[in-house]
Formats: C-alpha cells, structure tokens, sequence
C-alpha cells in the first residue's frame, strides 16, 4: 500500500511528550499501592482526620481485619512514601507525606464522589452541544457595566468573560451558565468594590473542589454572623457541583440560600478583598497578600464522611465560625 505524506504527518510520533520511564515507573508503583479498597479508606480516614494524623488503633475500627493485616497495607503506603509513621508510647500514628498532601486530596476528591455518584444519562460537558453564548454574555457585560459606573467598562467586561471561561471549564448543563455567570461576576465586581473603611470583614474560605466543607464554612458564617461578617468560598480546583451530602446540610442552614451556591474558582480579587483567608486543611496555597490574615482549619471532608461524621464535621466548623466570628465582631466595634 502505497503511503501518501499527509499519512505520515498524521502518524508523527510524540513520544517526547510522554511522561517518562522513569517517572511513569513511580507513579505506576503508586497507584498499584493506592489500588485497595482498604488502603483508599485508610488515606481518607487520615486526610481527614482533624488532627492531621491517624493512630493505628484508629485505623483498625476501619475492617473486621487482624492487625497484622492492617500493619500490611500501611506498610504498603510508607513504602511508596504516601504515608509518615512516628512511634508514641505503645501507638504508632501516621501521617500523609507532606510533599504528596495535595496530590491525595485531588485524587479523593475527584475520584470517590464520582465514584458513589448515581450514573447520569446526560452528556460530559466536553461532549455535550454548546450554544453560542457570546451575545448572552456581551448582553450581561453591558448590564453589570451599567449598574456599577464606579468601575471602567472594560473591567467590567473582562470579569464577566473571565467568570463565564472559568465557570463553562467544568458545567454540566450549559443551560444554567449565564445565571451563575451572573452571580459569580456581581460577587467579583463587588469584592473589587469593596470599602474595607465601612464595610463588615470579610472572610474568604478555600479548598480544592469547592464542593463541601468552604461551602459549609461560609454558610455558617452567614448563619451565626448574621451579616456582620460576610462569607466567600472559593477551589482550587472546583467541582462542577456541590456533594450531596453538603448541599443537604445547605438547606438546613440557609434554605433560601442554598440553591444559588456552586463552586467558585479561585481568584485573586476574591483573595485581595478578603480580611481573612482560610484554607481547610486540603493542601491547598494560596496567593500572599501583605495584610491579611491566613489561617488553616484542619476538618473532616464530609463527601466521604458517614452521615455521623457529617455532622461531627458541620459542628466542629460551626464552634471554629463561632470563635471567628466574635474575634472579627471584636475588632471592628475597638
């Protein structure tokens, strides 16, 4: 068969863009020890344990298992350095290799809630039709430039581009794109807005999916504070919808609310305005910003939680807003 050029063009190899033996090597060996119901349950169990660390006595109420078994597969994470054991006393606790933190929360975050999902029938985003929205949401640039003449028209515009790119990176149903466009860009002009001389602090809460416990934090802000203090939430990485188990407890907390909350990317803006930033003990960095407050809460995920621990986590959140919420109050009425 004869070959023609443009076969050939089609068929040039890329092997140079492939990851290397190498390194393919070790993350195949990773994966093979991540490849355990047990295992995957043992890593959660620690990534969300609020002290940063689990006890093996912990660890072994997770199976119907003898300890040697369960000294087998913690052994199996050391080895491939996910996990940090240290001896206290007659307990040996473990913990998440610092250097491998953020790539275990991406990885239960992504995959388990996906995983327990019901299947859907609707198509990927990535495969699903997309309507031209541009004159949509020129139509929404013009409107938001109308309502806040503070702000040049051309900022204006490039924030709601800017939030309408970010938001379709992870929609599901297009259909609902400009109304949160729409709220995700009045959010972003107001925090440029913002007048820190008479407005109420401001805090902004982050983690990777912005799928459960930033959602949770920031609802209960607005709960407790009762517009004293205002409440954002923001991901790394976010989801393209709010775990069940969470939006259940939205609704319980904020039922007027609680329809209109969807993960946020993270911005600077949303960074720059907030008095205090607090990441929830999933990795997560983010930008330095001279005068404001950083804090990191190390709380349960409540997306793999059972419905008990759900509720352990929502209450160990909701006395942490307490004391945040009064030191704010505090401050700004000396």
């Amino acid at each position: 068969m004869k070959i023609y050029p443009k076969d050939l063009d089609a068929c040039t190899p890329v092997a140079t863009h492939a990851i290397g033996q190498d390194a393919a090597a070790g993350v195949a060996a990773t994966l093979k020890a991540l490849a355990d119901p047990l295992r995957l349950r043992m890593l959660s169990a620690i990534a969300a344990d609020p002290r940063g660390e689990s006890c093996v006595c912990d660890l072994a109420e997770l199976a119907d298992v003898s300890q040697p078994t369960i000294s087998h597969h913690l052994k199996v994470l050391k080895d491939v350095d996910v996990l940090r054991s240290e001896r206290r006393g007659t307990w040996v606790w473990y913990r998440i290799t610092p250097g491998r933190r953020a790539a275990v929360t991406a990885l239960l975050d992504s995959f388990a809630p996906a995983a327990v999902a019901p299947a859907s029938d609707a198509p990927a985003a990535d495969d699903a039709p997309r309507p031209d929205f541009d004159a949509r949401v020129t139509h929404l640039a013009e409107q938001l430039a109308a309502e806040t003449p503070a702000l040049a028209a051309d900022v204006v515009f490039s924030t709601v581009r800017e939030s309408y790119t970010a938001l379709a990176r992870t929609a599901r149903v297009t259909s609902a794109l400009i109304p949160l466009t729409e709220r995700f860009a009045r959010q972003r002009l107001a925090d440029l807005m913002r007048d820190r001389a008479v407005d109420p602090p401001q805090v902004l809460f982050v983690c990777v999916a912005n799928a459960g416990r930033s959602q949770l934090a920031a609802a209960l802000v607005n709960q407790i504070a009762d517009g004293k203090v205002i409440a954002r939430s923001a991901g790394s990485r976010p989801a393209d919808s709010i775990h069940p188990q969470v939006r259940s407890l939205l609704a319980e907390i904020e039922p007027d609310a609680s329809d209109t909350r969807f993960p946020k990317p993270l911005t600077d803006d949303a960074v720059r305005a907030a008095d205090v930033v607090i990441t929830m003990g999933c990795g997560d960095v983010c930008p330095v910003i001279p005068g404001i407050r950083y804090e990191d809460w190390a709380v349960g995920d409540p997306a793999l939680a059972s419905d008990e621990g759900v509720a352990a986590i929502r209450d160990d959140i909701a006395a942490r807003v307490r004391t945040l919420v009064d030191t704010l109050t505090h401050a700004q009425e000396s």
